[in-house]
C-alpha cells in the first residue's frame, strides 16, 4: 500500500502544470471496466459531462476523471486528456472510432499570483493532454502539482492530496482531492487539521486534535469578497457495485470532505466528489458492506485533504500564501 490512490488496481494518475500561470492537471485514467457517479454540493461549481454520472443516464463507467486549475478556462483540460487517450485506443468503439468518456471538476485558482494572461489560447489543452500521457500506476507527488500547484485555502497553501486503506471486508479504498478550500483545513490558527480524528500514524503530522476548540477556533475563516474556491475530488474500490451504490459512495464520501475543510458546500464554491467502483470484490452482504466502504471512502477523502495542504509548498510569488510547513514546521 502507497497510501495513495494508485493502491487501485487500474487507476493511473498523471500530473501536469505551468509554473508562470501558476496552475494545472491531475488526471486519474481508469483502465479497467468501470462504474462512476459523483455529487456536487457546492453553490459554483464548473464541470463538465457530469450529467452523465446521473443514475438515470445510460453511461456506466468513465475512462478518465481530471481534476483541474483554471476555473471555467481549465475545463479544456478534458479536451486534451480525452483525445490523448483516442490515440491510445481507450473509449467507447463507435465504427471505426475511439470515443474516451471523461468527467471533469475545476478550481478557481486566478487569484494566486500566476500570470493569467496566456493570450487567445489559455493552457489547460495541453496541460490535460500531458497529465493523461504521464498518467502511471505508481508513486506521485502530493502538494503543489497538478491540478493543486496553484491552489491555496483562506489561511495557507493548498494542493494535491491522496490516502487509502483496507476495510476490516478486505475492500480497498482510496481518495485524491485538490484542496482550494474556500475555507480552511486546519483549526483556528493553529497546526491542527480538521482531519486529526482518522489520520492514520504521521501521515499530516501526528498532532492530533488540540486540547479545547475555542470561539476563536470555530469562527468563520473564508476568502473574501465573490470568490470562488472548490475542493473536488475522486473516491474509488475495488467492489463490485451498481451506479445507484456509487452514488451512495460519493454522498457518503462528501461527509469526509465537510470534516476536512470549514465551511464546506459554501454558496461560492464548487465542491465535488467522484466515485469509481472498478468492480473486482463482490459485496457478501450489501448493505453493511457498502456502509463500511462509504465510511472509508469518507475517512479517505478527509486524510487526503489534510495531506494536500501538509505536503504543500508556498508559490514562489509575492504575497504568496504561506505552507503549512512554512508556518508550523515538518514536525510541529
Amino acid at each position: 500500500m502507497r497510501n495513495l490512490i494508485t493502491d487501485i488496481e487500474g487507476l493511473r494518475v498523471g500530473n501536469a502544470h505551468d509554473a508562470k500561470v501558476a496552475s494545472g492537471i491531475t488526471a486519474i485514467v481508469i483502465d479497467v471496466e468501470n462504474v462512476a457517479s459523483g455529487v456536487t454540493r457546492g453553490g459554483a461549481p464548473g464541470t463538465r459531462d457530469t450529467t452523465l454520472l446521473d443514475t438515470e443516464m445510460s453511461a456506466v463507467g468513465v475512462n478518465a476523471v481530471i481534476l483541474s486549475g483554471g476555473s471555467l478556462f481549465g475545463l479544456d483540460a478534458a479536451g486534451g486528456a480525452v483525445n490523448c487517450l483516442r490515440e491510445q485506443g481507450a473509449g467507447v468503439r463507435i465504427g471505426p472510432i475511439n470515443i474516451p468518456i471523461a468527467v471533469q471538476a475545476t478550481t478557481f485558482d486566478m487569484l494566486n499570483g500566476g500570470n493569467k494572461d496566456w493570450g487567445r489560447m489559455p493552457p489547460y489543452w495541453e496541460l490535460g493532454w500531458q497529465a493523461a500521457e504521464r498518467a502511471t500506476a505508481g508513486e506521485f507527488a502530493l502538494g503543489t502539482v497538478g491540478g493543486g500547484y496553484g491552489a491555496t485555502t483562506v489561511t495557507m497553501k493548498g494542493g494535491l492530496g491522496s490516502a487509502s486503506m483496507v476495510t476490516e471486508s478486505g475492500f480497498t479504498v482510496a481518495a485524491i482531492v485538490i484542496v482550494n478550500a474556500v475555507g480552511s483545513a486546519t483549526i483556528g490558527t493553529g497546526p491542527h487539521f480538521w482531519a486529526a480524528s482518522v489520520e492514520v500514524g504521521k501521515e499530516f503530522g501526528g498532532l492530533g486534535m488540540p486540547a479545547h476548540l475555542s470561539a476563536s477556533d470555530l469562527a468563520l475563516r473564508m476568502k473574501g469578497g465573490r470568490q470562488t474556491a472548490t475542493t473536488i475530488g475522486l473516491v474509488a474500490t475495488d467492489a463490485i457495485l451498481t451506479k445507484a451504490q456509487a452514488k451512495r459512495m460519493a454522498i457518503m464520501a462528501d461527509d469526509g470532505l465537510a470534516r476536512a475543510v470549514r465551511p464546506a458546500h459554501a454558496p461560492m464554491d464548487g465542491d465535488t466528489v467522484f466515485a469509481v467502483a472498478t468492480q473486482k470484490k463482490v459485496l457478501t452482504d450489501p448493505v453493511p458492506d457498502l456502509t463500511e466502504i462509504g465510511m472509508a471512502a469518507g475517512d479517505c477523502l478527509a486524510r487526503a485533504i489534510a495531506r494536500g495542504v501538509y505536503e504543500a509548498t508556498a508559490l514562489p510569488f509575492h504575497g504568496a500564501l504561506p505552507a503549512w510547513r512554512d508556518k508550523f514546521g515538518k514536525g510541529a
